[in-house]
């Protein structure tokens, strides 16, 4: 069951990726060149943080949410910044590409994405956690998705 939601959600995380780039374009908001430099900016920065989140996990990389038993608890780098840099990058890039859709669509894919990033990562947490003594700890001091912001408590 636990493999089957797994699965589930990362198949619904790459639609929506995939929607938010294939999309029709709308004209929800104008896609001036403020927009489209936005859209890049965001775009590119997402990219380049999941790939350091990807590069930075090396023996603990799995496409599952699901933890690797006995993989360590990476803490450095990109992961000494924000507990789940992939998935804020995902959200990045999907921004970007939302702005550039400009359509109700895209906003709604996007919404859908995040939320379903937060809810994966919530449940990938209390497995790190049971996974991981440090992880309260490490939790408690590192943001979720931004430096600072969605620490643990300590009581976790």
């Amino acid at each position: 069951m636990k493999r089957a939601l797994a699965f589930g959600l990362v198949s619904a995380q790459f639609v929506l990726l995939a929607a938010l780039a294939l999309l029709p374009h709308g004209s929800l908001w104008p896609v001036n060149a403020g927009v489209l430099v936005a859209a890049i900016v965001l775009g590119a920065g997402g990219v380049i943080l999941a790939v350091l989140g990807v590069a930075g996990l090396g023996p603990a990389l799995t496409a599952s949410p699901i933890p690797r038993e006995h993989a360590p608890l990476v803490t450095t780098g990109v992961y000494a910044l924000v507990r789940s840099p992939i998935y804020t990058g995902l959200m990045t890039g999907g921004l970007g590409l939302a702005l550039f859709g400009a359509s109700i669509w895209h906003a709604a894919a996007w919404l859908a994405l995040a939320l379903l990033l937060a809810g994966k990562a919530r449940w990938e947490e209390r497995m790190l956690v049971a996974e991981h003594p440090d992880y309260v700890g490490y939790g408690a001091r590192v943001g979720r998705f931004l430096p600072g912001v969605g620490r643990l408590r300590r009581s976790a």
